[in-house]
């Protein structure tokens, strides 16, 4: 059954998602912007123009801790939240020095700052990738002693015990993937992506379910079927962006449950995009968006952003579809002004600025096809996709052909989903020109 609008004066929700706050404790305002480090805006401060801004930088840099309070500060001056749903990768970039201590140290201090700021306010994290020192090291739960991930999910277990119920916390300290009721109806899964990664080399053990994630996740769905409920899919890196004997039987479970999971909330990629989902059989119906939220963090080369989902509410028979959402941002070029103030503002909400009927599964693939021909809305597309910032560079045809079979394309390496955009390019051409975009 297609998902239909909610009845007039339905009650929804808004939920807020954060994901990507990379916080560099040792950012410093005025110091070297463009540096031949990987990242830049630390060190000492030098005078005069040209040095990192006091909120923070375009460029190789992530944020300073009072931009991320900030942010924080000002959200209760916006409608209420139902739920927080915040999909990781909390340290900054600086991978090359840091130590569990460094990692430990990030958990704690922005889990603080987001309890303070957001008081009772019911919050559901997901691990990212930038979590475990090294960078993307995930081993499986059978591998024991101090190669395990151990000593990061029982530090998460015990940061986010006031947020999550005990049989959550059991299986967030086993393999760091977990699932919760947010409200009668709608369901939880947070999932472990670093378990899909390209880059966690302990994959090269076991790619297909290294962690017996996805058997766990068909075993929850199966039960919320079974129980009338809705789920919420969260996570950090997206589908489309895993090793392909896991992207390919994610997509599968996602065909097989189309009717239960009402929405699915991803990161990882800093910009602002989304993956489509279709019917196995002839990869025409779209069944599922996987939407990839903007990043908090300016790295690399954007302006500091969040996300708010609006979602169709608790009440009996509800989809819990997302009806809309909308995109904050903080401007750093007026921010950085001398005396000004922090002023985070709406950049866009998706309906308007697209012209979307509702947004379920149809309408965003419509939006794909629009897209290959009215080249004023593509453009107005790539300049939301970098949070108001977009490259010098413009986008052009093969630019294009590249970033609309991304959209297109929810499972990684299937040149299939192309097919109906009529691509200009071979599509190895196209996805070597995806991948030479830098991801976090």
């Amino acid at each position: 059954r297609p998902p239909v609008p909610p009845p007039p004066g339905a009650p929804t929700a808004r939920l807020l998602f954060l994901t990507d706050l990379h916080w560099d404790r040792h950012y410093v305002p005025g110091s070297e912007a463009a540096c031949p480090d990987p990242l830049c805006c630390r060190g000492a401060a030098h005078p005069g123009p040209g040095g990192a801004g006091f909120w923070g930088e375009y460029g190789k840099c992530d944020l300073p801790l009072h931009t991320i309070e900030a942010l924080l500060a000002q959200l209760p001056g916006a409608a209420p939240f139902a739920a927080v749903y915040w999909t990781g990768d909390i340290p900054a970039h600086d991978v090359w020095q840091q130590s569990r201590q460094d990692q430990l140290l990030a958990l704690r201090t922005v889990t603080g700052l987001l309890r303070r700021h957001l008081g009772a306010l019911p919050v559901y994290p997901a691990v990212g990738n930038h979590e475990a020192t090294p960078v993307n090291a995930f081993p499986p739960p059978y591998v024991r002693g101090n190669q395990s991930s151990a000593w990061l999910y029982d530090a998460m277990a015990q940061a986010w015990q006031d947020w999550l119920p005990a049989p959550a916390l059991r299986t967030l300290r086993a393999a760091g993937f977990y699932t919760v009721q947010v409200w009668p109806g709608l369901r939880l899964v947070s999932l472990n992506m670093n378990f899909c990664s390209q880059a966690n080399f302990w994959l090269l053990i076991n790619s297909t379910d290294p962690a017996g994630q996805l058997q766990w996740l068909v075993g929850v769905l199966a039960a919320a079927e079974q129980a009338g409920e809705k789920v919420h899919i969260i996570g950090h890196i997206p589908p489309a962006h895993c090793l392909r004997s896991w992207s390919w039987n994610y997509y599968h479970i996602v065909n097989r449950f189309e009717g239960t999971i009402a929405a699915q909330f991803f990161g990882h990629t800093h910009v602002d995009e989304f993956e489509m989902f279709y019917d196995e059989e002839t990869l025409t119906r779209p069944v599922s968006v996987a939407f990839v939220a903007p990043s908090v963090t300016t790295y690399i080369n954007l302006n500091p952003g969040y996300r708010v989902y609006e979602v169709d509410g608790a009440y009996p028979g509800s989809s819990h579809a997302v009806l809309d959402h909308e995109t904050f941002i903080l401007n750093l070029t007026e921010a950085n002004v001398p005396g000004a103030e922090p002023r985070w503002q709406r950049l866009y909400r998706a309906r308007e600025a697209y012209g979307l009927p509702s947004a379920f599964p149809a309408d965003w693939d419509q939006l794909i096809r629009r897209f290959q021909d009215d080249e004023r809305l593509f453009q107005r597309f790539w300049f939301l996709f970098h949070k108001g910032h977009p490259p010098r560079e413009p986008c052009l045809a093969a630019c294009k052909a590249a970033l609309l079979c991304a959209l297109r394309t929810g499972r990684s390496a299937d040149p299939s989903l192309c097919q109906p955009l009529r691509p200009a390019l071979p599509f190895p051409r196209i996805q070597a020109l995806w991948q030479q975009r830098r991801l976090c």
